[in-house]
């Protein structure tokens, strides 16, 4: 269409705005054609910027606008639902040890950023009022998706901080009509919408469904994908908390230079099992379920009688790695709960007395 009606949370925008353009600028850009770097972009340099980059590239007609990191994209279309995924993206996924990656910034997590703005295209003449309501569900729609992700905490910190929506339809064909402009004008509260020619809640899951797989196309675009160290940096437990756990119970040896690079790759090395891994997964989403209530049945404020998960995840933990000799190491661990253990919550506590105990037999055994 040659114009677009549109809602949107974008930084140059009235909310509601009929225009031509919708323009994202990445900040490379804008800081390029900064007078005064020094000081915060406020909208009215942005919209001289961007009247500048329209001048330049020969874009006529009125827009809307926003300013974004980086600027990469991805698009979709479903019929009459097209939905334009722009990215902002600081993370890489990094290999760490054998099978092991690890999600990481060449900016380091505290300046690092991700972000995905969504721009709707609705081949449809849709009211002001149902773009709102539709705007409310995509936004809905995106938050939903991106909250059963359960996203590591350090992660989840830096998402979608400056992100960004626009729900866009078409104008109706007459209001584009000279003479209906100037006997009419363009009221947009008295068109002629298209608002009951659609079955709405068909139309609604529609959208939710482009705004999933838009938002997983996106994920997969720059390969951010999530594993067992990534929450462990969550939890701030690193590989050298572990070795100084394993190293505080030694009996009747003495601490090495060669015993903790032992314990780091027979750490690595445990962690690299599936079955290991899987077992400290779902001891964290365990522990996270119950804290924040979400197990009916187990209320952690009440007394719990003959309730011991931890140690049933820990003493499998350890067994899986070294058998059923692991199991005196594991009870001490659990027991004593020396350096990072003593500050974990029960069920992780546990498990990674667990996975402590079975490395630290192991490489004695060995």
């Amino acid at each position: 269409p040659d114009y677009f009606l549109t809602f949107s949370d974008l930084e140059i925008s009235d909310g509601i705005d009929i225009i031509e353009n919708i323009m994202v600028l990445s900040d490379n850009y804008i800081s390029f054609n900064r007078e005064n770097e020094d000081e915060p972009l406020n909208d009215v340099e942005l919209m001289e910027i961007t009247e500048e980059y329209k001048e330049n590239n020969e874009i006529d007609g009125g827009y809307i606008a926003q300013s974004f990191d980086k600027i990469d994209f991805i698009s979709n279309t479903y019929d009459d639902i097209t939905v334009i995924t722009v990215i902002s993206n600081d993370l890489e996924v990094q290999d760490f040890y054998n099978e092991l990656k690890v999600v990481n910034s060449w900016k380091g997590f505290e300046n690092a950023k991700v972000d995905f703005g969504h721009i709707i295209l609705l081949n449809h003449a849709f009211s002001p009022k149902l773009l709102i309501q539709l705007y409310k569900v995509a936004t809905k729609q995106k938050a939903k998706f991106f909250e059963s992700l359960h996203l590591p905490a350090h992660i989840n910190h830096i998402l979608n901080n400056d992100d960004f929506l626009v729900i866009a339809s078409n104008l109706p064909e007459e209001t584009l009509d000279q003479d209906y402009i100037m006997e009419i004008g363009l009221d947009i509260t008295n068109m002629e919408y298209e608002d009951d020619d659609i079955d709405l809640d068909e139309f609604i899951e529609r959208i939710e469904d482009a705004v999933v797989i838009s938002c997983e196309d996106a994920l997969e675009k720059i390969g951010l994908n999530i594993g067992i160290l990534d929450y462990l940096v969550s939890k701030g437990i690193q590989i050298g908390d572990m070795i100084e756990v394993g190293m505080s119970l030694l009996e009747n040896m003495e601490e090495t230079d060669e015993l903790k690079e032992r314990l780091e790759k027979q750490l690595l090395k445990s962690v690299s099992d599936k079955n290991i891994n899987a077992l400290l997964i779902a001891a964290i989403r365990l522990e996270e379920d119950l804290q924040k209530g979400r197990v009916r049945e187990i209320n952690l404020n009440e007394k719990l009688v003959h309730f011991y998960p931890d140690e049933l995840i820990g003493a499998t933990i350890a067994n899986q790695i070294a058998g059923t000799k692991a199991l005196l190491n594991f009870r001490r661990y659990s027991k004593e709960k020396p350096g990072i253990l003593y500050g974990l919550e029960p069920i992780l506590s546990n498990a990674f007395a667990g996975l402590i105990a079975g490395c630290m037999t192991k490489i004695l055994e060995e």
